[in-house]
């Protein structure tokens, strides 16, 4: 634990280009670790790409490569040996359910006990919230993210998101968004706090950057309204004065608002607009009806009102914006008349943050040869209910 201790303290102390070298100075001090590398997922979640002012290798796909299969287990994955030697070991590094990619090292084979994985795994860990914060005062892993330019409506979306994957006790959550490197109004928001998590999925009207600034102004008020402690309807009534006072109505964006009280399941939901819910119970898929309120910013002084409902332990929700359920196939049939619930079906034995990657390749299949022409937003979440002190889950 203090030789854990004295990594962390060395990290934060660390300029924010320099993390890497800090903890390969350790493995090499602790673990009798020769070379140590570090990939970062890239913003369409396909491709691990290597971390360095310099490019010096090429990337890696997320599927079908030792380094993603650390990735998607979430946990150390050891390379197979035919001759004795170096070992080369992959480590997830990974910040509260969120994802960020794989350190590799090659050690000897004695400095790779089950004991030294563990430990090299909360050096990992380190590394990762570090990352995050590095992230303020330097572009070095923001740029390893990208397989290609970002267009700008892109990287404000992208700048705006909270995560991609979280994990609590109660649940664990996944997000993704196509076209990943040229998206325009769509987005997703989330906080949890010591009773509640709060989810915004949005899709704002518009291409490019008007999209892009009207999605950005729509969280903003979200949040604001949040922060300010306003329940879930006034959090909706904010924001659309927001968005009405700066467009009069020629914009408007369509939300939908979720705030789940980790104790009981209990739900509490503002339809406003386009963005619809799925639950997957036991095998059972159906999709969840509220009654529709009107868009953010369309009219004045619109009011909401907050409808319920309740999760169980077990259930799985799967959000999906209009550019997912309406996407049609070349025969004109729309994804989410039958072919969504099919793909959140035979998908659900994967962890939440695999689901969406998941079903949006699906859509891919569902729609052919034809591109995209809308954004793609589906948000995965697996309920697990909070434990009793018996170690019951609540219901």
């Amino acid at each position: 634990m203090d030789r854990f201790a004295a990594v962390e303290r060395e990290l934060r102390k660390a300029a924010p280009h320099r993390l890497l070298d800090v903890v390969s100075a350790a493995l090499r001090e602790r673990f009798d670790v020769r070379n140590v590398s570090l990939r970062l997922a890239d913003y369409g979640m396909t491709t691990l790409q290597v971390v360095s002012e310099v490019p010096i290798a090429e990337p890696v796909p997320v599927h079908d490569s030792p380094q993603g299969r650390a990735f998607g287990a979430q946990e150390p994955y050891v390379e197979p040996r035919s001759t004795p030697g170096p070992v080369v070991v992959h480590l997830p590094v990974t910040v509260r359910g969120d994802r960020l990619g794989v350190l590799t090292v090659t050690a000897s084979e004695e400095g790779c006990s089950r004991t030294d994985l563990a430990e090299m795994q909360q050096i990992c860990e380190a590394l990762g919230h570090e990352i995050l914060v590095a992230e303020r005062d330097t572009d070095l892993y923001l740029l390893a993210r990208r397989a290609t330019r970002l267009t700008l409506a892109a990287e404000m979306q992208w700048q705006l998101l909270p995560g991609r994957s979280v994990s609590r006790p109660e649940f664990r959550m996944g997000a993704h968004l196509e076209p990943a490197y040229a998206i325009f109004g769509d987005n997703f928001d989330w906080s949890v706090s010591a009773h509640h998590l709060t989810l915004t999925v949005t899709n704002g009207m518009g291409q490019g950057m008007e999209a892009a600034l009207l999605a950005n102004l729509v969280v903003n008020a979200l949040r604001n309204a949040r922060r300010a402690g306003l329940d879930l309807a006034g959090q909706a009534s904010l924001a659309d004065q927001a968005v009405y006072a700066q467009h009069r109505g020629a914009l408007h964006a369509a939300v939908l608002l979720l705030r789940f009280d980790l104790a009981t399941g209990e739900v509490e939901a503002v339809d406003a607009g386009s963005p619809r819910m799925w639950r997957l119970r036991g095998r059972t898929v159906d999709a969840l009806e509220f009654d529709a309120q009107l868009p953010l910013g369309m009219f004045e002084e619109t009011e909401y009102v907050v409808q319920h409902l309740r999760v169980e332990p077990g259930d799985r929700l799967l959000i999906g914006s209009d550019g997912v359920y309406e996407s049609a196939s070349g025969a004109g049939e729309y994804y989410g008349q039958r072919a969504l619930a099919r793909s959140l079906s035979a998908h659900r034995f994967l962890p939440s943050e695999q689901v969406p990657l998941a079903v949006l390749r699906d859509l891919r299949d569902h729609r052919g040869a034809a591109p995209l022409d809308d954004d793609a937003l589906v948000v995965c979440l697996d309920w697990f209910g909070r434990r009793s002190s018996t170690g019951a889950a609540s219901v």
